[in-house]
């Protein structure tokens, strides 16, 4: 089975709240919210493909050094296996905003459950709880 590298991030703002962003018609998943991210691109590492996801994706930009590991996950799609480092990024410059179609959400740690997930991202959610 093919493993597919996604790298995704847990922007938080100043209330503590995490960005979701809702996966928009025509993608696969669509409708189901998740962390912002994307594929890791060869030759990338997570954390350069996540400044450039952020940059393409909210219109905003970080540095490496603002992207603190915190988790992972390992999810098993019918036609791929997904490795996903989730990180934990505090500071950024400019305002999320959503570039690709998408709803963004900003949502307390508590509430994530409310928010219907792909089954990879679940399992972050306690993490988050835990760590919020």
């Amino acid at each position: 089975m093919k493993i597919v590298l996604v790298a995704a991030v847990a922007l938080i703002d100043r209330d503590g709240r995490v960005l979701l962003a809702q996966r928009p018609e025509g993608k696969s998943l669509a409708g189901l919210w998740e962390f912002p991210g994307g594929k890791v691109e060869p030759a990338e590492t997570p954390e350069v493909a996540l400044i450039r996801e952020l940059h393409e994706e909210l219109g905003i930009d970080t540095h490496a050094s603002c992207l603190a590991p915190l988790t992972f996950a390992s999810h098993s799609y019918e036609s791929f296996h997904l490795l996903m480092p989730l990180f934990a990024c505090r500071r950024w410059n400019g305002i999320a905003q959503p570039r690709e179609g998408q709803t963004l959400a900003w949502v307390k740690a508590k509430d994530l459950r409310s928010y219907e997930m792909p089954p990879a991202d679940v399992p972050l959610i306690p993490v988050l709880e835990q760590w919020l």
